[in-house]
């Protein structure tokens, strides 16, 4: 080498290690060489329901690829949350019953515009009850209700307000279960600075920061939400996302004992799971009966992670997502018993009108 191009070269090796040194946070990313024994687990060990779907396109969607998707995981019937009202609702049912008629049901949806205005709460009632006789096999509300909604005179629509009360009452008269998902994690609330443990996914999404008046505090949205569990006790409550109290397993163990009509799905939060393994597993054997299986997000790629979390002992596996979490995972190794009643059993009790026989016996 001429030493005439020596200048060149350091000055490039110069560059590449002030690049790694200055690494933002986003991309700092390493490979762990922590070498554990544990593998990915592709397919649950038992067959189950996901409580917590959405098929947004179900009215006239071709069902096969996700069927096919489905099978891979072990996935027997998926709950589609994503119901609608009306006609997209039949549409749903049709389809539904036309192809794949013991592998989906639908939830209802209700379009909370137009609360106060004269006759909204009776319409309502009634638009559920013809859902439900059009194949709806529970209700769904999305965390809009406490978030953006306004009545008729401007005002927030509280997830308690007493207009509401009759959708509720009616839905335990019609024997069908309420899925519901209020407000969002509790650090969306808090300050956006280092200590805040979803700095990243408020940077990468900052449409997701609240405060307490945008549009109320969050610990206001929670106690909503369970005055109205508590005002409805013959209608069977799923709470969404474990309440967004799965990084405080005390708390919600406090909340259940307190709520006897309230259950928890662990859609979009098993990140808190796999992160105290111990304690996690002992909750979910002591409140066994009350949990179900859910994800959310319709992505095939992510379900290992639950499988993972939930079944096996497996100590320091990577999460699906680093802006959810970004510390490893470890396996909270369910007994069968337990796995088999949050992956289906639960749900066979809860939701009404799921083909029993594509589960096990005992």
């Amino acid at each position: 080498m001429k030493l005439t191009r020596l200048p060149f070269f350091v000055g490039l090796l110069l560059s590449v290690i002030t690049f790694a040194q200055d690494l933002t946070f986003e991309e700092y990313n390493p490979s762990s060489t922590l070498v554990v024994p544990g593998e990915p687990v592709l397919k649950a060990k038992f067959p189950f329901i996901d409580v917590h779907g959405h098929q947004y396109r179900m009215p006239n969607q071709d069902l096969v690829p996700v069927v096919a998707a489905m099978d891979t995981l072990n996935l027997q019937i998926m709950v589609n949350l994503s119901g609608r009202s009306g006609d997209d609702l039949k549409k749903s049912v049709a389809n539904i019953k036309n192809n794949y008629p013991n592998r989906f049901v639908v939830f209802a949806n209700v379009d909370f515009d137009g609360v106060g205005t004269p006759g909204w709460t009776e319409n309502a009632v009634a638009q559920l009850e013809e859902d439900v006789k059009s194949g709806a096999k529970g209700l769904k509300i999305y965390k809009s209700l406490g978030l953006r909604y306004k009545d008729a005179d401007g005002n927030r629509v509280q997830v308690d307000d007493p207009r509401l009360d009759p959708i509720w009452a009616k839905c335990g008269e019609l024997g069908i279960p309420v899925l519901i998902h209020t407000a969002d994690p509790k650090p969306f609330w808090d300050e956006f600075d280092g200590d805040n443990e979803r700095w990243l996914e408020l940077k990468l999404r900052p449409r997701r920061k609240r405060s307490a008046t945008d549009p109320a505090p969050w610990e206001k949205l929670i106690a909503e939400q369970h005055n109205m569990f508590k005002k409805h006790p013959n209608t069977t409550f799923i709470n969404a996302h474990m309440g967004w109290y799965a990084n405080d397993l005390g708390k919600l163990g406090e909340l259940l004992d307190e709520m006897p009509n309230m259950n928890v799905g662990i859609g979009a939060i098993i990140a808190e799971l796999g992160r105290q393994p111990r304690n996690a597993r002992a909750f979910f054997i002591k409140y066994q009966d009350r949990i179900l299986f859910g994800k959310d997000s319709w992505k095939p790629e992510e379900f290992p992670t639950y499988f993972r979390v939930l079944e096996t002992d497996d100590e320091y596996f990577p999460y699906h997502k680093k802006y959810h979490a970004f510390w490893a995972m470890y396996g909270m190794d369910l007994p069968d018993e337990v796995l088999k009643k949050v992956y289906y059993k639960n749900a066979l009790r809860i939701v009404p009108g799921l083909d029993a026989s594509l589960f096990p016996k005992d």
